[in-house]
């Protein structure tokens, strides 16, 4: 299969092309030339199906033309080994719980795909000296960083804003050494993403390395989230209770909810969709208006959606072909402040006993704001509550307990480079490491 530009302006590229270069050289987003739908047969018994073998179907969908079918099926179940359950929390009302990977995070899946993709081009086409770029607003640093660790030939660099990401979050990427890097940018996500960015479009920094990016600008980071929509549905579809489904999706660069969009052209039985921002609105603003105006991030307590100029924004415009009324109609959204995360972790504890994380507090409201009577909901819970500790504590006003694995990054010593907003900068220290 052929990948286009969402700008239209650069030559298609292979699927190891736009693997490898992450963003396409007129700076736009990668894009399969079609989607392909799954026939009737597969959502007829898809109940019956376990995880493995429902992402090896999609998978196959995605990326079939392009890599052996073992090799596929062994990175999709090597990417899947660990559970992804639907938990109901109230009448219509179930959590996609994406927590249980490595990193406790919805990003596990991306990442680790992401990883062994990129792993077997690397050593299909004999390569040794891969550089992959990362900025992260939270929880795409440790899970691109523990996916891509101890890989051969691969060096990860992690750029993130200092000050602005969790103490938990901050030790899953700073405390690994070996072939991962952490940059601690004096900035917001939002210039950790432009230095990114800046950095796929020098010239000499793509003649002296081989670059790539773990965003979820790189089609093998977001279009693997598509997995869990079909599992959600699936676990769903187990219970006899597949009808009316809309999914509600924190969003922040919009990888994860563009991802639900392309499981729905490929036939998922899914309603529509609810985009659930924080006070970063720019998103929810483009659905109420029809106007599109980025604007600087500003730091929430659900930092993950701390995103004032969101990629993925081109992806959606080019699958809808830039009709935001046929977007409006798949995708309603709400936003939220501090306060009203706040709230809703409270009273959702008080009330059904189930924890949430600041970002699946952000969906859990959304759904039940925006879900009709008739409707089955599914809200995606994309991180552990205890990443949160010290926000959530105060919520419910009780100490939670840290996973042991999450306990041991933190006692770890911190390796990092500090560096100013300032691409010179970083071009010079990435030199400096070729």
């Amino acid at each position: 299969m052929k990948y286009y530009s969402t700008n239209h302006k650069a030559p298609e590229a292979t699927l190891r092309e736009a693997v490898v270069k992450g963003l396409a050289p007129d700076k736009g987003l990668y894009m399969p030339e079609k989607i392909n739908r799954l026939p009737k047969d597969f959502f007829d018994h898809i109940g019956e199906k376990s995880l493995t073998e429902i992402a090896q179907t999609v998978a196959q969908a995605f990326f079939g033309e392009d890599i052996p079918k073992e090799k596929l099926d062994a990175i999709v179940a090597d990417t899947l080994n660990f559970e992804i359950p639907l938990h109901k929390v109230e009448e219509d009302v179930y959590v996609l719980e994406l927590f249980h990977g490595p990193t406790f995070a919805f990003k596990d899946v991306g990442a680790r795909f992401m990883a062994r993709m990129l792993s077997y081009f690397v050593k299909e086409q004999g390569q040794s000296d891969v550089k992959v770029l990362v900025a992260t607003s939270g929880d795409t640093g440790s899970a691109v960083a523990n996916g891509f660790l101890g890989v051969e030939g691969i060096q990860v660099f992690v750029l993130y804003p200092s000050g602005k990401v969790s103490d938990i979050q901050e030790a899953q990427f700073t405390t690994l050494g070996r072939n991962i890097v952490a940059l601690e940018i004096d900035g917001t996500f939002d210039d950790c993403q432009a230095l990114v960015k800046a950095a796929f479009m020098d010239d000499e920094l793509n003649r002296k390395l081989n670059l790539t990016s773990a965003n979820s600008i790189n089609v093998a980071r977001f279009l693997p989230q598509s997995f869990y929509y079909f599992h959600a549905f699936a676990q769903l579809a187990a219970q006899n209770s597949a009808d009316n489904v809309v999914i509600s999706v924190p969003s922040g660069n919009l990888g994860n909810l563009t991802a639900g969009l392309f499981a729905k052209r490929m036939g998922l039985p899914v309603n529509r969709f609810v985009a659930a921002n924080n006070r970063n609105d720019v998103f929810f603003r483009y659905l109420e208006t029809g106007l599109y105006q980025p604007k600087p991030s500003v730091q929430t307590i659900a930092n993950a959606m701390d995103v004032g100029a969101p990629s993925n924004f081109d992806r959606i415009l080019d699958l809808y072909h830039a009709e935001h009324a046929s977007i409006a109609n798949d995708i309603s959204g709400n936003t939220y402040n501090d306060d009203e995360i706040r709230k809703t972790i409270r009273e959702t504890y008080e009330q059904t006993g189930y924890l949430l994380d600041p970002h699946g507090a952000c969906a859990y409201k959304a759904l039940k704001e925006r879900k009709n009577d008739d409707e089955k909901g599914i809200f995606l819970a994309t991180a552990h509550p205890a990443k949160f500790k010290e926000v959530v504590e105060n919520c419910i006003g009780k100490t939670i307990e840290i996973p042991e694995r999450l306990s041991e990054f933190m006692r770890q010593p911190k390796q990092s480079i500090f560096l100013p907003n300032d691409f010179d900068r970083l071009k010079n220290m990435l030199l400096e490491f070729s």
